[in-house]
């Protein structure tokens, strides 16, 4: 087998503490060391020219595959939402999932918890886990039956899968666009209040203790939220959650003038929950940084409002916007490349997104300080419907490896 060795980087390993200078050996599809090594005389070498060498972004929770844009973020694996235009409920579709990166970037496909994501009945999980699926989801929706929610927690447990839950209690979201608060009274939005989310997760948490079940939660966005996870790690429940950037930099100002590139699902929240999504990535409450990568074309966004559909274009500035983090000192790059990486590929089970011997050799390799301005109308990505348009932002990956190959 080929054997590469990447020298002149500085190695962001998420098990380590700070950037170091080292090198990653390859053979075949697969990292063979790194760090302090030796470069064997027949190994190619790949010059890294100072740039940070990473392991590839894994984007836990992604609503539609986009090579362009993925490419350009530094994405190589994604976890696919089941909400599709079929849902993700048959063995046949998962299959077709699996199959839709190839050969650019690795799908994970996320299987629906119940038929056509209803909520009502149970999806076959087993037989879509052997199909390839790496996780069971709920979908943009809560399970309200409380007894259905049992019974998914209880069947993927038994299947070594985690559940990865939407959370918010839709009795009271259901119709809802926006945060209860002075901006959705002013806009005359129709709004729910912040506490649906922490009330969602109090309840699964509750059927995830009682199930032993592992669940995750793909975006937690307030102050309460957090502190139902973080009650729950503190009693050893197997219980992780994750955010996107938008939460950590917007708040639900930005849907001023009917912004409908801000209508969010969950919707945007006030300044005190962002400043406590910022507090959790920091305290090591949040596990996973997704893109929740969803792009919407003119037809679904230059709507009123209230009709819009939710979701932004995420993947091309996940990792821009979640450097932001590491210069303002919330955490180190080490510990960004767990949770973009490490992290998420724990959750689905899969042996990537660190530089341990025998993972996936998925790399990229990134200039954290690369000065590029967001722009919705040149996106590589099928919409570019982000809030974040003509943001100046720092941060590019330079050069992307996918099971050994450079892409």
């Amino acid at each position: 087998m080929t054997k590469i060795a990447i020298i002149n980087g500085k190695l962001a390993d998420p098990a380590g503490d700070a950037l170091t200078p080292g090198v990653v050996l390859i053979e075949g599809d697969r990292i063979v060391a790194a760090g302090d090594v030796a470069v064997p005389d027949d190994a190619q070498r790949v010059d890294a020219l100072g740039l940070v060498v990473a392991p590839g972004l894994i984007d836990l929770g992604v609503f539609a595959t986009d090579k362009p844009a993925f490419h350009f973020g530094g994405i190589t694996r994604a976890a696919l939402m089941p909400d599709q235009r079929a849902p993700l409920d048959e063995v046949g579709l998962i299959r077709e999932a699996t199959r839709a990166g190839k050969p650019d970037f690795w799908v994970h496909p996320i299987a629906a918890a119940t038929r056509g994501l209803q909520g009502a009945e149970m999806a076959e999980m087993g037989l879509m886990q052997m199909a390839g699926a790496k996780a069971v989801g709920t979908g943009r929706q809560w399970i309200a039956d409380s007894g259905v929610m049992l019974r998914v927690l209880s069947y993927a447990s038994g299947l070594g899968l985690t559940v990865i839950a939407h959370a918010e209690d839709g009795g009271l979201t259901a119709k809802a666009v926006a945060t209860s608060g002075e901006t959705a009274t002013r806009l005359g939005l129709p709004h729910a209040p912040a506490g649906a989310e922490a009330l969602a997760i109090a309840r699964d948490i509750m059927l995830a203790r009682e199930a032993g079940a592992a669940i995750h939660f793909r975006l937690v966005t307030t102050k309460a939220g957090f502190d139902c996870i973080r009650a729950a790690k503190a009693e050893g429940l197997k219980v992780t959650c994750g955010i996107s950037p938008a939460y950590l930099y917007l708040n639900d100002q930005a849907v001023t003038d009917f912004r409908t590139f801000a209508r969010l699902s969950p919707p945007l929240r006030d300044e005190s929950d962002r400043q406590a999504c910022l507090a959790a990535v920091a305290d090591g409450t949040v596990d996973v940084i997704t893109s929740s990568h969803d792009p919407r074309g003119p037809e679904d966004k230059r709507l009123p409002f209230a009709d819009a559909s939710p979701g932004m274009a995420g993947a091309e500035t996940l990792l821009a916007l979640s450097l932001n983090l590491v210069r303002d000192g919330q955490v180190t790059i080490n510990r960004l490349m767990t949770l973009l990486s490490a992290n998420p590929a724990t959750i689905l089970g899969v042996d990537a997104g660190g530089f341990a011997a025998g993972s996936a050799a998925d790399l990229i390799f990134v200039d954290p300080d690369a000065p590029w301005i967001v722009d919705s109308a040149k996106m590589a990505a099928a919409a570019g419907n982000t809030p974040f348009d003509r943001l100046p932002v720092q941060g590019r990956a330079r050069r992307i490896m996918k099971g050994g190959f450079f892409l």
